[in-house]
């Protein structure tokens, strides 16, 4: 298992070379987990990406450090201290670097990084294409895969481009090779593997949506949440979606409302900042009963917050945000493979209960790149189910003037009438209603509708799914945690049972309505509970004190903006 790290400021290609080199290794036979870490800023700011490379499948990111591409000087004082022993820093030969204030058990590789560039590919912008190069050359991979990615990238560009590219990598990588490879142990044996994708969560999830049915996307672009809204527009033309950037989040979530009303599977997309100017619509689907899905990609507030960095701070306020009481659904994915069931899922689920689903990611999960087999997608599992949405035929069969859009029912879901029909004429409106949306102040009414209206969260508390349980059964140590830290968890997990501390974790992935039942029979059989999550007061745990009267008093909590790993896992247990 190497990371192999790429540093320098924004502009120099950090982020876009370490995913086409994250491909070159899977393509190479390798899972890999690829973790961003940048400034919200076009260019300045120190930046960097680390790709995590093994022959076991990858859930989560790693601290330690194998080999450090510094593309400026300032990389290797900021990350020195995380080169393991034996690993190796790659910098250019002119910069400023004493090799004895590295460490002796550090390998120094002052390479002519900016001369091959220039020398050989004639610009140096061309410099993380020959460090990359270099990397490879350091572990003995194989170039071929590498080449292959600098043909697709480079490709649109013209074959000079991509000329010039291949002619720095071949150079740097036989240079690496000559001068350096032995001298490091870390070494790489390409292997066969089945076909697999490299994805982010905001790319499952977009997918997962596309392929669930949905033809409306409207937002306003907010990091990280609009990536998921570009995705979508993307490929608008090609599968029929209509994607609107618009001027505000207030107008996004009306757009989403409005087209959800007309019949067709919509949704708006942002992060917290955006998600606070949205209540208000959030409140009209909740009054309307209009199915919508809402992705809020988190990220450290309040207000502008952190734009490009990771937090869990959202998880009570999107519970109630709102005035007033009615239903809505909240889930929140851990993994890609959950992201993308969820893409679909959240439209089944808005559908069928006629509410707000709100689907909480957040940056690291919304942008942290992990191989992906097509299989663990879990495409056979996709279906279609629009709920009571009246076909034309029993349209076509109601009685004239007698179609109740609110008509009170055992289960509160009401048959529901795409506009347009004769006899599924109606009246719609955010004020309080009667059974055929006509304004009224009625107590009794009132009492009834609003009963209707929540007889639905007990219906759609059935289709909550328990939390999972992973590692063994009987355990010392129990964590609970939800959302993105399923990956970090996990491998912590691995980790203390490999070293004999018997541990398991229980994720949660159905937030509201709250499997209580299911939370308390998984909970109450643990030894020690430990909460783990990315923020500062442990939102699911008191979530999970009020909803079952079980406290957990220990909680690893991080709320610097970076995410959890395994190790800072561990050393809270």
């Amino acid at each position: 298992m190497i990371s192999v790290r790429a540093a320098g400021e924004a502009g120099q290609g950090v982020e876009s070379s370490s995913a086409g080199f994250a491909k070159a290794m899977m393509r190479s036979g390798f899972h890999v987990f690829v973790l961003l870490d940048y400034h919200s800023r076009i260019r300045g700011g120190h930046n960097f990406a680390t790709v995590r490379i093994s022959t076991e499948p990858l859930w989560s990111h790693s601290e330690p450090v194998h080999i450090l591409l510094a593309l400026d000087e300032e990389a290797i004082p900021r990350h020195l201290s995380q080169i393991v022993p034996g690993g190796a820093i790659i910098y250019d030969e002119n910069h400023q670097v004493n090799p004895e204030t590295l460490g002796g058990d550090i390998l120094a590789v002052p390479a002519p990084i900016i001369r091959i560039a220039r020398e050989v590919g004639g610009k140096e912008l061309m410099a993380n294409t020959v460090a990359f190069a270099i990397a490879a050359g350091l572990m003995e991979l194989p170039l071929e895969p590498i080449e292959g990615i600098i043909q697709e990238n480079f490709r649109k560009k013209g074959s000079a481009v991509v000329a010039s590219n291949l002619r720095v990598s071949r150079v740097a990588y036989e240079w690496a090779r000559e001068n350096y490879a032995r001298r490091i142990p870390f070494h790489l044996t390409p292997r066969a593997m089945p076909g697999r994708m490299l994805m982010n969560g905001n790319e499952a999830f977009a997918l997962g949506a596309l392929l669930g049915g949905c033809k409306f996307v409207a937002g306003y672009p907010m990091t990280p949440g609009s990536p998921v809204l570009e995705w979508m527009a993307a490929h608008a033309a090609r599968y029929g979606v209509v994607a609107m950037q618009v001027e505000d989040e207030i107008a996004a979530l009306n757009m989403a409302v409005g087209a959800a009303y007309a019949g067709v599977r919509a949704m708006t997309t942002t992060s917290g900042g955006g998600f606070s100017l949205m209540v208000e619509a959030l409140g009209l689907a909740g009054m309307t009963e209009t199915p919508v899905v809402i992705y809020e990609a988190q990220r450290p507030g309040p207000s502008t917050g952190m734009a490009t960095r990771t937090e869990q701070g959202d998880l009570l306020f999107v519970l109630h945000a709102s005035q007033g009481e009615f239903p809505r659904i909240v889930l929140a994915p851990g993994t890609i493979e959950q992201a993308f069931e969820t893409g679909w899922r959240a439209f089944n689920l808005a559908e069928r209960y006629q509410c707000p689903v709100i689907v909480l990611s957040d940056h690291y999960l919304a942008t942290s790149l992990r191989d992906v087999t097509q299989e663990a997608l879990g495409l056979e599992k996709l279906e279609i189910d629009r709920g009571k949405l009246l076909s034309e035929a029993q349209l076509d069969a109601l009685p004239e003037r007698e179609y109740k859009r609110y008509a009170f029912t055992e289960d509160g879901i009401s048959p529901r009438a795409v506009p347009g029909h004769p006899k599924g004429v109606y009246t719609v409106m955010s004020d309080e209603h009667d059974e055929m949306g006509h304004i009224t102040e009625d107590p009794v009414n009132r009492r009834l509708m609003m009963e209707k209206r929540m007889r639905k969260l007990k219906l759609a508390l059935n289709e909550m799914r328990p939390p999972s349980l992973y590692g063994p059964e009987e355990a010392e140590i129990t964590f609970v945690g939800w959302g993105s830290t399923y990956g970090p968890l996990r491998e912590a997990v691995d980790r203390l049972n490999a070293g004999g501390v018997k541990a398991n974790m229980v994720h949660i992935v159905d937030v509201w309505p709250f499997p209580a039942e299911a939370v308390k029979n998984i909970l109450s059989r643990a030894r020690r509970l430990i909460a783990v999550e990315n923020n500062y007061s442990g939102q699911m745990a008191d979530l999970i004190r009020m909803m079952t009267g079980i406290e957990i008093k220990e909680r690893i909590l991080k709320y610097d903006g970076r995410p959890l790993s395994p190790e800072f896992i561990m050393k809270g247990v």
